[in-house]
């Protein structure tokens, strides 16, 4: 089987990362070569930049500085894991890629998403997920989850930056319905993880990647 780009995507709260583990660990146990990755991170380089951007006390961040710090991480990330994962025939699993760039510098810093698709466009190499799970939630949910205290720089926007992002990602899912699948996730996460499960083995029945 050709290797594939399973993307997670989700507003803060949303319970992505979990997701996106949980997947993997079910992928890893019925045999398959599957990687798992983190948007910014999972290379030295990144986990630097990863600190930069997250970090609380980096204030007073232009939001074209921003997005140039993802955007050097993803490069980073796509060279040195996505593509030679790939290109071995790994599924590699990401929780968060391009789309999140879209969204939250295209639309909640208001950037415009013609430019990010631009810059985006370099530093993928022309790769696009194969298959994206967006995990959708309300914002004053996610709120509620997060809760108002150890709060890394993003999550510490005011709450109409994150509904530009919420709204930013739903455009998106209307516009790719057969890439992006939206999983509601006001819901527990072994019923969230069931439905992903689903989601991602018919996925794979299509492409072969369930033969024995």
């Amino acid at each position: 089987m050709r290797g594939l780009l399973i993307t997670f995507e989700g507003v803060e709260g949303s319970g992505k990362s979990t997701q996106a583990q949980l997947l993997w660990e079910f992928l890893q146990a019925m045999g398959l070569k599957v990687i798992f990755l983190r948007e910014p991170g999972s290379t030295a380089i990144g986990e630097r930049v990863r600190e930069i951007l997250l970090d609380p006390q980096a204030t007073g961040m232009d939001a074209r500085t921003e997005l140039f710090l993802y955007l050097a991480s993803r490069n980073q990330l796509v060279r040195e894991k996505v593509l030679p994962g790939i290109k071995n025939g790994n599924i590699v699993i990401c929780d968060r890629f391009a789309d999140s760039s879209v969204v939250y510098q295209g639309y909640g810093r208001q950037l415009g998403e013609r430019l990010v698709l631009r810059l985006n466009k370099l530093v993928t190499a022309g790769i696009k997920p194969d298959l994206t799970i967006l995990i959708d939630l309300p914002v004053a949910v996610g709120y509620q989850r997060k809760g108002r205290e150890k709060l890394d720089r993003l999550e510490q926007e005011e709450i109409e930056f994150h509904r530009r992002v919420r709204n930013g990602y739903l455009r998106l899912a209307r516009r790719a319905p057969g890439r992006i699948k939206l999983v509601a996730g006001e819901r527990a996460p072994d019923e969230i993880q069931s439905e992903i499960r689903l989601i991602v083995s018919r996925f794979l029945e299509r492409k072969g990647g369930l033969k024995k």
